[in-house]
């Protein structure tokens, strides 16, 4: 519990057994801080705020540019590429040495671009937190840095200020606050500086003001019992940075791949330049060989053809609403198993609305519509429901403006609701208010829980008063009924307040009473009695629209959709059941459930339990850890304070775009510009199609590099000459099959990818079935090559030649297999190659860059190429075909077995 005295002991010499700040009354609080009323002195401040540092939460300095640089070159395949380019410079080979050093730079430039994203997390916390605080020391009123803000201090709080470290209150008065930032719930909070139980989670902790939210009207004065990192927002700024970037799965794919192909290199290589020193080869050629398998079984383009296959998925995210921030990202969320939701703002639209009216058995939806709507939401002067919702006006300090598609709203969300459900029934607020106008107002007080207002009518004087029904109802003794006054009936009155609370509404309660002077005093004529009960407004922060079929769709999809909420359980449940995220028999976890369990309980439980309320940011996070130790990969979403720690641990974070805190869109990986729970199961489809195209990327460059690194091995086996050399390898790996990897980043979207069960984290990039396909048409194109190699050689008696036509062989057999990639499991012929335009001018151009470096000096001379012959022309356009159809029928064979 992170405000417990003992957080602090050291510096404050209190016993670390104490209470938590707000289970202990004020007095206790007051000498436990050493602090009185008048403040603390100007000495004892600065003393205090030299033994416990400033009320500001530190920075970590980001990693430099030479670090971030030095990263990149952490891969296996890196290692193979950096021995490669040392043995070449041991042997002279200056030309391939240069290559492979492009070809490193290459990708270190790339994987840097990548990670200049700079965390700002912590800079966006330190920017909630308020410059300057009115306090009171040595007895006086003045203003000084939140900053210099010590536990002890006296502060004061009014409408507007943002709360500058956290107090536990001793006065308030009609003191709301803003806490959805720390714990997501909407409806602002009613604070008050009685004690509340130790175990009260974070969210009815009404004795304290925490740092970061905000005032959203009334007045109140407390003591500062914790700063900078000892806040519950300091709390969430350690939680963030203890948490650890997790991998997404398909970084962690990309790093199984690289660890296999860096074996298999290691074991290619050994035993190739062991079979040629035992056949009395030279040492200096095997070394030759060593750097020519190296190169040949690296793909280097594969980091080139992953950032722009992510990046395609990024911008086609992008047009729909979905920002992605960092590239991996783009195709996490296709992978996505379980999608842990925030309630307010994303499953709902983050206004409270009033669901239902009720007046003497008379119950009323009102319109959602923007504007009235006369015909169908109307009520008529005298109904009991137009007077429910009189008085829901008068006693209002809320202000609503009708705009073109909606409201403008300022004050209290619920008073707000209030206003809106009166206009949408054709009632008009502001000209009520001006009709009646107010003659006195007693506002809304924790301990009275109602407010009233007396009004001056044409005949008299109204006393409207709203407040929770439990409270109203004993104040009662008559009721609306049609026309007529009858007397109370409390059964039925309490039968709908719990029909609406069952339904996750917040319901307030609506009574008056006529006089023909003014009472004197209007508070106590309210507690004496004798109202008459007019009816109740139940509200809730309603689903927003489209999102049930979203969910409907992800269900389908084989996504888990999880709530976790900050909000009351039974306002969890209710939209839940609402939205389809659970059936009638919905079980729901609290925080104090979450905080008995211990960890092998809650990873059996996050198994089952689709909704979890009131949960804190430590309980959003251990859920989230707990899913991920099940093995599911988790996106989380959030928009507040609370859910920075989640968003940064999850597999991929999800920020709110408009009404999401710096801290949180700092966090996530994606950032939805509008809020909307619709656009992530969008982004979902452009996720699978971006690993569809990961996949067709690398089933590409594996399947030539196989074809290479068989054709070396085999020809050392052979005893015959190196067939490729290493920069020939490099020309074939980077410009050639470069254009068309790239090309490939831009496939359309494959019809099924929405009908598919999410990927296991288990699974590779390549499956089985496709390691089948990189076999068949690696094997392929290596026998065809070698033998146009040996034809060549045999028939021309030119090395260079025949190395021509083997670079030429695989050229052109990767120009087959770029159209057999198209489709992972369909017929490549079924494919409408006018989909996209860029692999085909990309195949083309490969093609032609290649037949330019045949008869260019520069190249030639670069690449040890020469022109080759129409008959050599013929005949590896055959090989290709028969690539091509190879592959083609092992598709046909594994779609039956599927």
């Amino acid at each position: 519990m992170r405000n417990r005295t003992a957080a602090t002991d050291t510096r404050t010499g209190r016993s670390a057994s104490a209470p938590p700040w707000h289970a202990l009354p004020a007095d206790e609080v007051r000498a436990r801080l050493s602090t009185s009323d008048t403040g603390l002195t100007d000495a004892e401040a600065e003393a205090r705020l030299v033994r416990i540092g400033p009320n500001e939460i530190p920075e970590e300095p980001p990693p430099g540019l030479l670090i971030l640089l030095l990263r990149q070159f952490r891969s296996p395949l890196s290692y193979i590429l950096f021995a490669a380019l040392a043995i070449s410079l041991l042997i002279g080979e200056t030309v391939d040495a240069i290559v492979i050093a492009f070809a490193l730079l290459l990708d270190a430039t790339i994987g840097l671009y990548q990670e200049r994203q700079a965390e700002t997390s912590l800079r966006a916390l330190r920017q909630l937190s308020a410059p300057h605080s009115r306090v009171i020391r040595d007895g006086i009123e003045r203003d000084v840095p939140s900053r210099e803000l010590v536990p002890g201090d006296v502060v004061l709080l009014e409408s507007g200020t943002r709360v500058p470290a956290d107090l536990r209150l001793t006065t308030t008065t009609s003191l709301l606050v803003d806490e959805s930032l720390l714990t997501g719930e909407s409806v602002p909070v009613t604070k008050h500086p009685n004690p509340v139980p130790e175990t009260a989670p974070l969210g009815d902790r009404s004795s304290l003001a925490f740092s970061g939210t905000v005032v959203v009207s009334g007045r109140g004065r407390g003591y500062v019992v914790a700063t900078g990192i000892n806040t519950e927002l300091g709390a969430i700024a350690s939680a963030m940075r203890e948490a650890e970037d997790t991998e997404t799965p398909l970084q962690q794919r990309v790093a199984r791949l690289a660890r296999s192909l860096a074996l298999y290199t290691a074991v290619t290589a050994a035993a190739t330049v062991a079979i040629g020193i035992a056949q009395g080869q030279e040492a200096v050629d095997m070394l030759l060989v060593a750097v020519a398998l190296a190169v040949a079984a690296v793909p280097e383009g594969l980091p080139v053809g992953l950032t722009i296959t992510l990046a395609t998925g990024v911008r086609r995210m992008a047009r729909r609403n979905a920002i992605i921030r960092h590239l991996p990202a783009a195709e996490t969320l296709g992978s996505t198993t379980v999608i842990g939701s925030d309630k307010t703002g994303t499953l709902t639209e983050n206004r409270m609305t009033v669901r239902r009216v009720w007046s003497g058995g008379q119950s009323v939806v009102p319109g959602t519509t923007p504007t009235p709507s006369p015909e169908s939401n109307s009520v008529r002067p005298g109904d009991p429901v137009y007077d429910t919702l009189l008085i829901g006006v008068l006693t209002n300090e809320a202000a609503v403006y009708p705009t073109g598609d909606g409201y403008r709203v300022t004050g209290d969300p619920t008073e707000a609701a209030l206003l809106i459900a009166a206009h949408r029934a054709g009632l008009e607020p502001e000209g009520l208010r001006a009709r009646y106008p107010s003659i006195d107002e007693v506002p809304f007080e924790a301990e009275r829980r109602f407010s009233a207002s007396l009004r001056r009518t044409d005949d008299g004087y109204l006393l409207a008063v709203k407040g929770a029904p439990e409270r109203i109802l004993p104040l009662c003794d008559r009721m609306r009924h049609g026309e007529s006054v009858v007397p109370l009936d409390p059964a039925a009155v309490q039968e709908t307040v719990d029909d609406m609370a069952r339904d996750g509404m917040r319901v307030l309660a609506m009574a008056y009473r006529q006089f023909d002077r003014p009472p004197e005093d209007t508070a106590a004529t309210v507690e004496a009695g004798g109202l008459i009960f007019a009816g109740l407004q139940g509200m809730i922060d309603p689903p927003r629209p489209g999102v049930r079929e979203a969910i409907e769709r992800c269900h389908r999809s084989g996504i888990r959709v999880l709530m976790i909420t900050g909000d009351h359980a039974v306002t969890a449940a209710a939209i839940a059941r609402d939205l389809g995220i659970a059936g009638d028999d919905v079980r729901v976890l609290t925080s104090e459930d979450l905080a008995a369990m211990d960890t092998d309980a809650l990873r059996s439980a996050v198994a089952e339990v689709p909704v979890y309320a009131r949960v804190t940011p430590q309980d959003k996070l251990r859920i989230v850890t707990a899913l991920q130790e099940r093995g599911e990969v988790v996106a989380v979403t959030g928009d507040g304070v609370n859910d920075g720690p989640a968003l940064r641990a999850a597999d991929i974070g999800v920020a709110m775009g408009r009404s999401g805190t710096d801290v949180a869109r700092e966090a996530a990986d994606m950032v939805l510009a509008d809020d909307n729970f619709v656009t992530i199961y969008a982004a979902v489809e452009e996720g699978r199609t971006a690993f569809d195209n990961v996949r067709k990327v690398t089933l590409f460059l594996v399947a030539t590099n196989v074809a290479e690194v068989v054709a070396v091995v085999a020809a050392v086996a052979a005893g015959w000459p190196l067939p490729l050399l290493a920069a020939q390898i490099l020309w074939l790996n980077l410009a050639t099959e470069g254009l068309q990897d790239i090309a490939l980043a831009f496939e359309p979207p494959e019809g099924d990818v929405l009908d598919r069960k999410p990927l296991p984290r288990s699974e590779p990039i390549l499956s089985r079935v496709l390691w089948e396909r990189v076999a068949i048409a690696g094997l392929l194109a290596a026998i065809g090559t070698l033998l146009l190699f040996r034809w060549e050689l045999d028939n021309s008696g030119s090395l260079t030649a025949a190395r021509s036509v083997a670079l030429t062989t695989l050229v052109i057999v990767e120009a087959f297999q770029v159209f057999n990639v198209r489709a992972l499991w369909r017929s490549s012929f079924r494919v409408d190659p006018r989909s996209n335009p860029f692999l085909l001018f990309a195949t083309l151009g490969g093609v032609a860059l290649h037949v330019i470096a045949l008869y260019l000096p520069p190249t030639q001379y670069l690449l040890r190429l020469e022109p080759i012959s129409l008959e050599a022309w013929v005949r590896i356009v055959l090989i290709g075909v028969m690539v091509l159809l190879a592959v083609e029928v092992h598709k046909r064979l594994r779609r039956v077995s599927r």
